[in-house]
């Protein structure tokens, strides 16, 4: 059995200033195709919680303890629509909040392991984001992009793809030159593409495409895949997951 973490963008899932609900609803009805018709296992990483937060309260984002607040007023929004949309298909989904001192210490990693296992053997689909009403400078992964690449080294999986609001890994920006064209297998990230200060295109989003670099080498090191493509409009997704076939995205190499 295949084992998939899957990450998905605040950007993907904000529209102006509401939940973008018809992306969330469409994720969910992936995940539950990549179940039932490839028995997959699959493992979330959500961003979106603050997103959602703000939707409620509106606070100066930029300030540490705003965001936290709106984290903790947006993980309970944010997971209610999850589990409406996985009901529709019999499905149940768990929340999981991790930060980076959970996969640097033996015991928590241990535990938060055996949780994992017990949750994928009863086919519930774990939900994870980062901790952020508690996380600090310190405990602090600081974007998603990072965090699923820990996921899916920490609990074995065999692939990870970051739906994002980029098609793929372009040879070049595609923002400022319209004849940038996507790299779609990529097997060495050299060390200066992972240098360049990101910049990501969403107020609310705190990776961009150095993040997604630097989760795909940390993946490569540990001949794990990675595969980037576009969260608001799954198309490519269903072709590689579903279908097998690799039509656009790109894909980071093992």
């Amino acid at each position: 059995m295949k084992r998939l973490v899957i990450k998905v963008g605040s950007a993907v899932l904000r529209h102006g200033s509401d939940l973008a609900l018809d992306r969330l609803n469409n994720l969910v009805d992936l995940i539950a195709a990549l179940k039932r018709e490839k028995n997959y296992e699959i493992i979330l990483v959500s961003s979106g919680a603050v997103a959602a937060g703000n939707i409620t309260l509106d606070l100066d984002k930029t300030q540490i303890y705003n965001r936290q607040a709106l984290a903790a007023i947006g993980q309970p929004l944010l997971l209610k629509h999850y589990k409406k949309q996985f009901n529709t298909h019999n499905y149940k989904c768990a929340q999981m909040l991790l930060v980076a001192d959970d996969f640097d210490s033996r015991k928590r990693t241990k535990n938060i392991k055996a949780v994992m296992e017990i949750l994928l053997q009863n086919n519930i689909t774990p939900i994870v984001n980062e901790n952020d009403v508690i996380a600090n400078e310190e405990l602090l992964f600081g974007d998603n992009d990072q965090l699923a690449a820990n996921v899916a080294s920490a609990f074995n999986a065999d692939l990870l793809v970051i739906l994002s609001d980029i098609e793929g890994y372009y040879d070049d920006n595609p923002h400022t030159n319209s004849n940038a064209k996507i790299i779609k297998e990529v097997s060495f990230i050299k060390d200066e593409a992972l240098e360049v200060k990101h910049s990501a295109n969403s107020e609310f989003a705190t990776g961009g495409i150095v993040t997604k670099l630097k989760a795909a080498k940390f993946l490569m090191d540990k001949n794990i895949p990675m595969f980037l493509t576009s969260g608001f409009d799954l198309k490519t997704a269903h072709e590689y997951l579903l279908e097998n076939k690799h039509l656009s995205g790109t894909l980071f190499k093992a």
